[in-house]
């Protein structure tokens, strides 16, 4: 794999592909949708395969208040002061078994670290279930802290955080983030 880094504008057709041809498991998008989060994302990184092509990508943005129309958003900003969001991960078919989702949350962790953030928060659908996913999540740490119906009720996701702290405190589920910024 080469370096992870920084979307690029030619990224986003190939992006745009990836992220509609994995729906379910995350929301379809337009193009200007990911001109949005270009311009909004805390962060907006992609990991390319060896051919140069996008093997992942991952989405992130800062909470609260930055005017993102997502019920899994609002459901967080009701709940936490200060945290970073994940809006999506996609990992390819070239990229999955290689690593690529972890070495994407590593640098995306790292990154909300440097800042100073303490908990990066994302959701996975329960319902239809991306049982994939909800493996990936629990392996990396990420713990439920509630759960919602989304779409009319015919999604239902978890709602899920991780502590980017040492002393791996949690958030009792229902009531605001103890250590908030």
């Amino acid at each position: 794999m080469q370096p992870i880094r920084v979307v690029e504008s030619d990224d986003l057709t190939q992006i745009l592909q990836h992220n509609n041809a994995a729906a379910p498991a995350v929301n379809e998008l337009e193009h200007s949708d990911l001109e949005w989060f270009v311009q909004h994302a805390h962060s907006f990184l992609v990991q390319p395969g060896e051919d140069g092509l996008v093997a992942g990508y991952v989405i992130g943005l800062d909470g609260p208040g930055i005017g993102y129309e997502s019920l899994n958003y609002e459901w967080f900003e009701q709940r936490y002061n200060r945290f970073v969001y994940v809006d999506r991960i996609v990992v390819t078919e070239s990229g999955r078994g290689l690593g690529t989702g972890r070495a994407l949350y590593d640098e995306f962790a790292g990154r909300a670290r440097s800042e100073s953030h303490e908990v990066l928060l994302a959701e996975v659908n329960v319902r239809p279930r991306n049982d994939v996913s909800l493996r990936f999540h629990e392996a990396y740490g990420f713990v439920p802290v509630g759960e919602q119906d989304t779409e009319g009720g015919s999604k239902r996701v978890v709602m899920l955080e991780k502590r980017l702290n040492d002393d791996g405190a949690r958030r009792v589920a229902g009531n605001r983030q103890p250590n908030r910024q």
